[in-house]
């Protein structure tokens, strides 16, 4: 390799990058939307009814988009995507308590930060779905409803404020967004953040033992 030369490894698929996107996409609209439709400071900018509708129809092609992408995008990607971030292992719980420890390809902060996401996002859209229909049918206005959604869209900034300076302004974590834009990251960076993954990365590209032996038969 030559000197001065980077190396990449590749870390998000495209469907994995899409999933990010159209999540991160809609979140903002939405944001944007139902804070227009919160704060009196707001409720002057454009028409109301015409903002519930881009709140509501964003939610609505937000949940369509992604469904298209599990049903023709990399299927067995997404699934390993997931696994990766359902196994939580000792180095998971060991990191949190800020112990040095190995991560693989998502660390422990990273793993809880997609499971609570996906937990708000199935939150937003159940009382998202009960204040729209309550509109309609008041058997389906629920006191708490209204507290639930706007509680969860303050959260929401909170996380997204911590997102947006870790990917964005931490030195040490912002080489994360080129994974996330262009699919790869640096590999002296990798192995730094996720040696766990980075060792099966280099493992699953070697040649196996019988292939070396063929190699040299045929030789």
């Amino acid at each position: 390799m030559p000197e001065g030369r980077k190396t990449y490894v590749h870390r998000f698929s495209r469907s994995e990058r899409a999933v990010h996107w159209i999540h991160a996409a809609a979140f903002f609209v939405l944001l944007g939307s139902g804070l227009v439709l919160y704060l009196p400071s707001l409720a002057a900018i454009g028409n109301r009814a015409f903002v519930k509708d881009v709140h509501l129809y964003t939610a609505i092609a937000w949940a369509l988009a992604l469904l298209g992408v599990v049903l023709f995008g990399d299927r067995k990607g997404l699934r390993r995507t997931l696994s990766d971030l359902d196994g939580f292992d000792l180095d998971d719980r060991l990191w949190l308590q800020r112990h040095p420890t190995k991560q693989g390809r998502f660390n422990a902060g990273q793993k809880l930060n997609a499971a609570v996401t996906a937990a708000f996002a199935v939150l937003f859209a159940v009382s998202g779905i009960l204040l729209w229909y309550g509109e309609r049918d008041t058997r389906f206005r629920f006191a708490g409803t209204i507290v639930l959604h706007d509680g969860l869209m303050w959260i929401s900034l909170v996380l997204l404020a911590g997102h947006l300076y870790l990917s964005l302004i931490y030195p040490r974590t912002r080489h994360a967004l080129r994974g996330i834009v262009r699919g790869d990251v640096e590999l002296q960076w990798a192995r730094e953040h996720h040696p766990k993954w980075v060792q099966d990365v280099l493992a699953s590209t070697q040649p196996s033992s019988e292939d070396k032996a063929e190699a040299q038969a045929r030789g």
